[in-house]
């Protein structure tokens, strides 16, 4: 089965800017620039949640004059409409959903929804990890291209209302499975897929292979003239590959091979990137991003950047200015000669075993927080190499204690950032880093992950 013939039967598009109702369900950062494009191009629009509006949001729908509604869902209005616009967070099993689906309403994402209006090129960018890293330096080396770039999708600013408001001739979008699961006849000209590893296997019924589908379809819809980007290294993209035909051409990057035509990692620590029978060169050590896993990073936006012919001196400057992502392996301060390290958009273990990997001994490693069914083996071994001490940050700590109470000698449980970065000072000495990167969601004690990390960051700013 070829990808674009996957999930695409039960949508029919409705007249462009035609009129009729559009209902946007959720109002968070994606709805509401939706809402806007919608109202733009024509449409009556009703935006719904089923929790409370954010006020910024509140008062830009107000301004914008678009109907909306909080603290539940008017089903006669929304079974009403002609199509539905649903962010990324709500599951296919809410039961405004289910009515919608048993009715027929075409149901899709703002992603899917955005592209109908922009003829720009689009570069989308999806895998369990290291997504947000690679689109924003991907972004950095087009923009610093002097390229006419927007940056959206699960990053920024919504692409909708981009799409409303501006004119840019590419896009970099960072496109989670969430919203890859909405997106029907959206096409992607270049489609990145960096990694597979099981996450949010809630959503898919507890089956990798429904997740694994999912990530496919970053390259649904892909042409001859497209391309489709990938880790030759990782085990669920390369069975997922044999088992799916594309149409796009494929250019792979690896560390553990050489390759014809892609990226690779040479004997000397060098990218060597080939996408036109012309070679670029730089050392891993000149790059911004340090750690294996930021090595396939910059590959995948190299590769996308020769794609896209940027100038080969541009991409080593890009690629060794880039300052990386707030949250994700941050450097906050060094204290005492003590490194703190911000790293908490680690949400899963893949993430945290990513980041211990780039780190060298003795680690500090606060971990905790809302546990989704962690299976914490994977991160054994790096502990028993890197971590000295274990500070845990949650309401309920027992499985990161059951995990390692065999393999680091100090093991302490915290319930604020505060208290846990004056615990981890203290257990620290000279020479060694603090991380917090949590393997675990932040919903027990914060806000958001984002909440998280600037505790913790203003906790190490007052030590």
């Amino acid at each position: 089965m070829t990808e674009s013939s996957q999930n695409t039967a039960a949508q029919k598009l409705p007249l462009q800017g035609a009129g009729g109702l559009i209902c946007i369900l959720g109002a968070g950062e994606s709805g509401v620039g939706a809402a806007y494009l919608a109202k733009q191009q024509g449409y009556d629009v009703f935006v719904s949640d089923f929790g409370q509006i954010a006020d910024k949001y509140k008062q830009q729908l107000q301004e914008w004059s678009i109907r909306f509604e909080e603290g539940g869902h008017t089903e006669s209005e929304i079974l009403g409409a002609v199509e539905v616009i649903k962010s990324p967070g709500i599951p296919e099993k809410a039961p405004i959903v289910k009515k919608l689906r048993a009715q027929g309403t075409p149901i899709i994402g703002e992603i899917e929804f955005a592209g109908r209006y922009t003829d720009a090129k689009m570069v989308c960018i999806t895998g369990s990890n290291g997504k947000t890293t690679t689109t924003s330096l991907t972004y950095h080396i087009l923009k610093e291209a002097g390229l006419n770039v927007g940056l959206a999708g699960n990053i920024g600013k919504s692409f909708a209302y981009q799409v409303a408001t501006e004119k840019f001739d590419v896009y970099v979008l960072e496109v989670s499975s969430f919203m890859l699961d909405d997106m029907y006849q959206f096409k992607a000209d270049i489609a990145v897929l960096l990694n597979i590893t099981p996450d949010h296997l809630d959503r898919y019924d507890y089956k990798m292979e429904n997740y694994v589908a999912s990530k496919f379809r970053i390259a649904q819809n892909q042409t001859a003239a497209d391309y489709f980007i990938y880790c030759a290294d990782d085990p669920e993209t390369v069975k997922g590959m044999e088992q799916r035909e594309f149409k796009s051409q494929l250019i792979p990057f690896t560390i553990e091979k050489q390759v014809e035509r892609g990226a690779y990692m040479d004997d000397n620590n060098n990218i060597i990137i080939n996408t036109n029978g012309e070679e670029f060169s730089m050392s891993i050590s000149e790059l911004a991003l340090q750690g294996r896993h930021n090595v396939y990073n910059s590959m995948a936006s190299g590769i996308t950047a020769r794609v896209l012919e940027i100038r080969d001196k541009s991409i080593r400057e890009s690629m060794g200015s880039f300052k990386n992502i707030e949250h994700r392996l941050e450097f906050v301060a060094k204290i005492s000669g003590i490194s703190f390290i911000n790293d908490s958009k680690a949400t899963n273990v893949n993430s945290t075993w990513y980041a211990l990997e780039s780190m060298t001994p003795d680690v500090v490693l606060i971990l905790g927080g809302v546990d989704k069914g962690n299976d914490y083996d994977m991160l054994r071994d790096l502990v028993k190499q890197k971590v000295k001490a274990i500070v845990c940050l949650g309401k309920d700590n027992k499985r990161i204690h059951d995990a390692f109470e065999n393999d680091v000698e100090v093991m302490v449980n915290t319930t604020s950032a505060a208290e846990a970065v004056q615990i981890a000072y203290h257990l620290a000495k000279k020479g060694d880093t603090v991380l917090l990167s949590p393997a675990c969601a932040s919903f027990d004690l914060f806000t958001n992950y984002e909440d998280r990390g600037r505790q913790f960051k203003a906790a190490v700013l007052e030590l």
